[in-house]
């Protein structure tokens, strides 16, 4: 590689690393998305012209395909489609590590790593690792996929010796990345891949709805280090450094996620390795009956009260209520009523989801705290407004050691004088459980469409 290719690429990990940081904070995001912008038009310019490349015809044909899928879809996804297309395009970048693999194992003399049949040692444990973490990172984010976009049940897939099966696979896709690369032998190479993929499958499905954040930030972690695998096999330097940015970033969020949520990062790594497989999440509710109040119920409250703290949840980003929550708001300010909005680090699907959608509606960052900041504000709270969200408000999280939620911190607005709650329906939550704050004799249930409801109480404030 040339000096000045090399100097290029450098520059565009720095834009890289820049693009992370811009990330970390809303009012820097876009920032940081144009220094990530700028980083990969560098790095594809610089490719382009590498002296290597041989033949441009593919590269021609693929940058327009790509190019125009990648508008087509930007144009057109919601919102609140965002986490499973971050799903969908992790699977992609397994994938392309999948075909590296392989495309490098059956012609390695393009890759300069030795002959068919006589590849060297050290490439062979690259390639096994990619292809490996590849596969496993195109399978578990296609479950991922399916549990976000409600193909698949959010519900935890649990049976008698699941952890016993993926320990077993584990060993012996370990045992086969050290005979392949002893042997060379193509067998031992599809064997990795088949069990790879398996292991995706496995890895997912004993995850509940309620962590699936967690495993969106996780899988973004395995894609980074598929990409560095595939950077090892390129020999392309600034692919081994972006994609180890992408897998440490990933890495280090879910930890701090799983720390936060009271979650083991192991669990989660391994696919849910430790819990209970008979573990129920099943909930006695007994005949309790829920109180339903209407919209003019919510407004006299609200505007009666001195402190109201929102609480937006997954079904706010569906209803894109954001707006409305947002001139509720700035109504009750007017009025002289202290808003605060209480955003858990699972709200949503995604990490940062809430911030995001509230950031849309030019929502002031100072009224945006964290579950941690805010927990205690409950207890002076008039009135704690939950606008679609369910398992993070749910109680059972604290006092029911048969949930499967439980010992995950959940925000605290059963201590609120009055919680109004905002829901399509008395359904369940993503997790599949059912909430007993609903049947609380503090709770008022207002029973419709998010935006809807939120519009109906800015016209009776009014």
């Amino acid at each position: 590689m040339s000096i000045t290719a090399s100097l290029a690429y450098l520059v565009a990990s720095v834009l890289f690393i820049l693009s992370l940081r811009g990330l970390s904070h809303p009012t820097t995001a876009l920032k940081g998305l144009n220094y990530g912008i700028a980083g990969m038009a560098l790095a594809i310019l610089t490719t382009f012209f590498a002296p290597q490349i041989e033949s441009y015809t593919l590269i021609l044909l693929g940058i327009p395909v790509g190019g125009f899928i990648g508008w087509f879809i930007a144009t057109r996804i919601a919102m609140t489609d965002l986490p499973q297309l971050m799903a969908a395009f992790h699977s992609l970048v397994g994938l392309a590590a999948v075909f590296v693999a392989a495309a490098a194992f059956y012609n390695p003399e393009a890759y300069g790593i030795g002959t068919f049949g006589n590849i060297k040692g050290a490439s062979l444990f690259e390639m096994a690792l990619g292809l490996a973490i590849g596969a496993i990172t195109f399978t578990g984010s296609i479950i991922a996929w399916g549990k976000l976009h409600g193909k698949i049940s959010g519900k935890p897939v649990i049976f008698n010796g699941q952890h016993k099966l993926n320990a077993i696979l584990g060993g012996i896709m370990f045992l086969s990345i050290i005979l392949l690369c002893w042997t060379g032998s193509s067998f031992y190479f599809w064997l990795i891949c088949l069990i790879a993929l398996a292991l995706g499958v496995l890895m997912i499905i004993p995850i509940g709805g309620a962590d699936m954040p967690v495993i969106i930030s996780m899988l973004n972690s395995y894609s980074g280090w598929a990409a560095a695998g595939i950077g090892f096999t390129l020999h392309n330097n600034l692919l081994i450094v972006t994609g180890a940015l992408v897998g440490s970033s990933g890495a280090i969020l879910s930890y701090i996620m799983c720390k936060g949520m009271n979650r083991s990062f192991l669990n989660v790594i391994l696919g849910g390795f430790g819990v209970d497989d008979t573990a129920s999440g099943t909930q006695d509710m007994g005949d309790r009956s829920a109180k339903i109040g209407a919209s003019d119920d919510a407004a006299y409250l609200m505007k009666n009260a001195s402190k109201v703290i929102i609480v937006p949840g997954y079904g706010m980003a569906v209803a894109q209520a954001q707006h409305a929550v947002r001139e509720m708001a700035d109504i009750l300010k007017k009025e002289g009523v202290d808003v605060k909005y209480a955003i858990h680090p699972v709200a949503g699907r995604m990490p940062g989801h809430m911030n995001v959608l509230l950031a849309e509606a030019n929502v002031p960052y100072d009224e945006v705290f964290e579950m941690d900041d805010i927990n205690r504000d409950f207890a002076q709270a008039d009135i704690a407004y939950v606008i679609g969200a369910n398992d993070i408000t749910n109680p059972a999280a604290k006092n029911d050691s048969s949930s499967p939620i439980y010992g995950m911190p959940v925000l605290d607005v059963e201590k609120a004088k009055t919680v109004l709650f905002v829901k399509r329906s008395m359904g369940s939550g993503y997790a599949g459980i059912d909430n007993p704050l609903f049947y609380s004799s503090n709770t008022m249930m207002l029973l419709g469409d998010a935006k809807k409801m939120t519009e109906e109480i800015i016209k009776a404030m009014e």
